[in-house]
């Protein structure tokens, strides 16, 4: 396994023609197409892309320090700018490596002069991306280098394409969901049938959530353990496409205390998830 670089700044992790993973390091560290056995897992808009005024839509965008939006944009004071819907981390500049030992995609960004604006802290997120056959691996390590304690909450937005939504079933769900449309909770089932509408929600999984495409005959399974255990599901149609996305706490967790999770000085939070592909 090796990187291959492009002059386009998008970069391949490369196991062989039929199974690599492209990454784009300047664009937030955002993976933006994952292959498996010739076939295209993701969904990723390679138009809106090119165009930098707009946001990503597609591959697996990296959500931090917060996921979601903060009701109270000013949260830090006056003297610090307003922390936008999923934090910076997608919009910054990423380093990365190459583990040959492990085989692995070594993601890192550090805090700078631009994220000290919006979030008072000195950290560094350490992602290792390991592309197995039928799987790909994340474990995340996110450290304090700060004297006070850290708030943070963190996630993964992965865009999966699909063959169309009539051909779509979800296992492995609770009953309840939160509708974030209405921050009401509804019943999941009756939510989830509604895809084809355009929905966002909300669950507390078991650590494990999946769902069956009928049209492509495979079947994509989300693993989250806690503390990473929140699944979001969001669609946007007519984009044939649906975000099964691990999430650790919901949104505005950073102003309400709910979830919250709190990385003691000079200390740090493991993570970890994983998404899998299994032919029908």
């Amino acid at each position: 396994m090796k990187i291959l670089k492009k002059d386009t700044g998008i970069h391949t992790l490369f196991e062989d023609n039929n199974n690599f993973i492209d990454f784009c390091p300047s664009r937030g560290g955002i993976i933006t197409n994952w292959v498996f056995c010739d076939h295209e897992i993701l969904y990723f808009d390679q138009k809106r892309f090119l165009d930098k005024s707009k946001s990503i839509r597609g591959g697996i965008p990296i959500l931090f320090p917060i996921c979601g939006n903060l009701e109270n944009k000013s949260l830090f004071g006056d003297n610090f700018w307003d922390l936008t819907q999923h934090g910076f981390a997608r919009d910054q500049g990423w380093n990365y490596g190459f583990n040959q030992f492990k085989n692995s995609l070594c993601l890192t960004l550090s805090d700078n002069e631009v994220t000290r604006k919006y979030y008072p802290y000195f950290f560094e997120l350490k992602i290792e991306i390991t592309l197995k056959i039928q799987k790909l691996i994340f474990n995340i390590e996110i450290f304090n280098k700060s004297n006070t304690t850290m708030p943070v909450n963190f996630g993964l937005h992965p865009y999966f394409n699909i063959s169309d939504f009539n051909n779509v079933k979800f296992i492995n769900y609770p009953k309840c969901c939160l509708n974030q449309k209405y921050n009401n909770l509804v019943k999941t089932e009756n939510l989830l049938k509604n895809s084809f509408k355009g929905i966002d929600l909300l669950m507390y999984s078991s650590g494990k959530t999946s769902f069956i495409d009928y049209g492509f005959k495979r079947k994509i399974t989300l693993t989250n353990p806690s503390p990473f255990d929140i699944t979001v599901v969001w669609s946007d149609p007519p984009r044939k496409m649906l975000c099964m996305e691990p999430w650790t706490s919901p949104r505005n967790s950073l102003e309400n205390g709910f979830r919250k999770i709190e990385i003691m000085p000079n200390s740090s939070q493991k993570l970890n998830t994983s998404f899998s592909v299994e032919n029908l």
